[in-house]
This record gives C-alpha cells, structure tokens and sequence, in this order.
C-alpha cells in the first residue's frame, strides 16, 4: 500500500484530501505544519507528500528544501498543492526539488490521477550508462546518484530522471513533448520553463559539456564530453 503524506495549515482541505485518498487505498497521514510534516516524514517515509507552498512559519519551498537535504527524505515524491499560478511560484517549486504541482482548489479524481501517475513513473524511467569510455559520468538507477569522475552527486528525483532519459541514448535528441510526457507523464500540466529550469540546474551541477541544446527542438546527452 502507497503511503501519502498531506502537509497543509487549512484544515479542511486535509480533511477533503485524507478522505478522499483513503478511498483510493492509499495509506494517509496528515500535518497541519511544515515542522511536523518534516518529523512524520522522516517516521513513515511516504512515498509521496503533498505540500502546501503557502503555510506560516516555514512555508512549502523550505519544507521541501529540507526533505530533499535529508538522506532519509531526499527520494520522496514532492507534490506542491498552490493557489498561487505565478510562473516564478512555479520556478521557485522546481529549483526547491519538487517533482510536480497542482493548483488549488483541488478536484479529488484529477489530483488521484495524477497521484497515480507520479507514483506509476518511478518504475518506468529508462537505466542508463553513458557509453563513453572514461566512464566520467555513470548514472546509478537504483541509487538515484550520478557519479562524475567516481564523486557522487545527488540530484532532485525530476533532474535524475530528466538526466538518466537523454543519457539512455547519447546523441539522441529528444523534443521537448517527449521529454515532458516521458518525465512529468501525459496529461500533466506544468509550466513552460519546466524543462528549462531543470535543465539549467543539471548544467550546473555536472557540467555544461553533457547536455546539448538544439535550437527549436530540444535536447540531447553528449557522451565522453570530458570535464569542464
């Protein structure tokens, strides 16, 4: 049985949401703080969370900050619930780590779809093993890390699986809707700069050599692109 974490300061939206969700057959636990959805998701280790961006005190984007810095907590699915639409509320979610993001209000069978389809994509993202033969850039699928020259980097689950998708074929270029479709699932929708986000933060973090933009297009992985 999946376990869902709820994380929202109104009451009666956990209340909705936890009935709801146990009606799909999930296992629920509900926190009204993000202090206290921290403590529970260390506990139960969910294996999604449904984060409220706006809460006082420690609002949504420093709770995800903080699941995704834990080594207990950094693999599990981050959802945001917001009303807010603004692109950089968007940007600010993903940079934060989270995997993907439903406005408010919520309807129940739109949010259980993609509930089922965030949950669904972890066992179908492609392995991959960039075929050069340094071997300076080794993505690990079961761990989740990738290892550039033998040290390892831990990324955001969306960034993993955005990386280990172009990498499964080097020079392969990949258009932006398979990329979207094939990361985020169908009928998922996020913001335009998505994919760009992600990308700019990958650069960051492996080096700008990997990855490859063709204009208009999309994506592509450069194997044996060497260090920066």
């Amino acid at each position: 049985m999946d376990r869902i974490l709820i994380i929202d300061d109104e009451e009666d939206i956990r209340e909705i949401l936890f009935y709801n969700l146990q009606k799909e057959g999930y296992q629920v636990f509900q926190a009204s703080t993000g202090r206290e959805g921290i403590e529970l998701a260390i506990a139960h280790k969910p294996d999604l969370v449904l984060l409220d961006v706006m809460m006082p005190e420690m609002d949504g984007i420093e709770v995800c900050q903080t699941l995704r810095e834990n080594n207990k907590t950094k693999d599990i699915r981050i959802c945001f619930l917001t009303a807010r639409n603004e692109d950089y509320s968007q940007i600010a979610g993903l940079d934060a780590g989270a995997d993907d993001y439903v406005s408010k209000p919520v309807k129940p069978k739109v949010l259980a779809s993609r509930i089922k389809a965030i949950l669904r994509r972890k066992n179908n993202m492609p392995s991959a093993k960039p075929s050069n033969s340094n071997e300076d850039l080794v993505i690990d699928r079961e761990k989740y890390i990738v290892l550039k020259k033998g040290n390892p980097i831990h990324l955001p689950r969306k960034e993993f699986e955005l990386l280990a998708l172009l990498a499964s074929k080097p020079g392969k270029v990949y258009e932006r809707d398979i990329i979207l479709e094939s990361v985020w699932g169908s009928g998922i929708v996020v913001g335009d700069r998505t994919i760009d986000v992600h990308i700019r933060k990958l650069r960051e973090k492996i080096g700008n050599k990997y990855i490859k933009t063709v204009k208009g297009v999309g994506y592509k992985f450069v194997a044996g692109a060497g260090s920066d």
